[in-house]
């Protein structure tokens, strides 16, 4: 929808003399302003549109069977084929949180850095999904390892130094404006400045613009590499990948609560099964029961409620019978091989495996939670 805002200005043509009167000009300027959650007709969901975020975004909904189809690579707006009326836009990470907050956007997969930062509390954002398992990261604060900050190694030490002062302040360089002066000034450091900086700020304290940095931290190889060290204390955040909505557009707007909960199930599904083998085999035994505490009494064969124990029928002397039962068990894949030697130590034998792609539950907690928060 586009307002058409009109106003009146006095404007001078030239700083030189000319002759006659000033001339009254009125300018019309037409601004664009994006319709609100309530007039918009389809949903729009933020997705990061550069660097290893995007890739492993794009790589988690296409593993949930939510494949993002874009026609051109170049644009910014594309589409997911299952889920109808609901337009992908690409944007930069701050901007998702941004365009949340303002209503432009409904949904969106950032880092939980990005939304701290960005949203500063805003209540309208909620966290739908706090793990999506990528985009791993902490924001921490980093001091030299050498000269004053050598014997440093805690923020109560940091915030107790003398050297502290209104008129000398500890001098942090960071891209967290927010996040940076608040954890500092909850850590009851009152002299602190902060400049603003984006890549690179591990060399502000060798070029010595900055005392300290706060910054995201993955390895930390890269804070070693240029003698700096994180704090006891020092990490502000612990993020990775979350899905946040637009808590108006949830209560507001017809169809996006739906087509959340779809998302969210297909991604607890997925995430659940990560790293998840179905293990089946054959064991003889007198009853469905006795195989089954057999299979009970070895520590890594309980599955995720409790093995599947099921008759196997066969013919014998014309009648029908029962030698074999079968067994499903959900082994992680970690210990998929022990479980195998447990399994045929019992008197399985025939054992196959396959990797699972979803576990559905009855209903997810995370869905509970938020109709929970949404007063529903």
């Amino acid at each position: 929808m586009s307002l058409i805002q009109t106003f009146s200005q006095q404007c001078l043509y030239s700083s030189y003399p000319t002759p006659g009167p000033y001339v009254p000009v009125k300018l019309r300027v037409s601004c664009y302003s994006p319709a609100s959650p309530a007039e918009r007709s389809e949903m729009r969901f933020g997705l990061p549109s550069k660097g290893r975020m995007a890739a492993d975004t794009l790589d988690l909904l296409k593993a949930c069977q939510l494949s993002v189809r874009q026609v051109n690579p170049r644009q910014y707006v594309a589409e997911i084929p299952e889920l109808p009326n609901l337009e992908v836009w690409f944007q930069r990470p701050k901007d998702v949180v941004k365009k949340l907050v303002s209503g432009d956007l409904d949904l969106g997969i950032v880092g939980l850095d990005t939304v701290s930062e960005y949203g500063q509390g805003n209540e309208d954002l909620i966290i739908v999904h706090n793990a999506l398992e990528y985009g791993e990261c902490r924001l921490s604060l980093a001091i030299p390892k050498y000269g004053i900050f050598e014997s440093i190694n805690s923020m109560r030490e940091l915030a107790q130094m003398p050297q502290w002062t209104a008129s000398k302040p500890l001098r942090v360089a960071t891209g967290f404006t927010y996040l940076g002066p608040k954890f500092l000034k909850e850590s009851g450091l009152k002299h602190a400045t902060f400049s603003t900086a984006d890549g690179a700020l591990e060399a502000a304290p060798a070029m010595g613009i900055a005392d300290a940095i706060v910054d995201l931290v993955s390895s930390g190889t890269t804070l070693r590499e240029n003698n700096l060290k994180e704090i006891e204390g020092g990490v502000l955040l612990e993020s990775q990948a979350v899905l946040v909505a637009s808590r108006r557009s949830l209560t507001q707007r017809t169809g996006v609560l739906d087509t959340v909960h779809e998302i969210l199930e297909r991604l607890e599904a997925h995430l659940r099964a990560v790293g998840q083998y179905l293990v089946t085999a054959n064991m003889r035994g007198s009853s469905a029961e006795e195989v089954a505490e057999r299979i009970l009494s070895q520590e890594l064969l309980s599955g995720l409620q409790g093995p599947t124990v099921s008759p196997i029928f066969c013919k014998r002397d014309g009648e029908v019978a029962v030698d074999y039962y079968g067994i499903d068990i959900c082994v992680p894949k970690k210990s998929l091989y022990k479980s195998i030697q447990q399994l045929r130590t019992i008197g399985g034998s025939g054992v196959l495996t396959c990797p699972l792609t979803y576990i559905f539950d009855e209903e997810t907690t995370r869905w509970r939670e938020l109709l929970l928060k949404l007063g529903l």
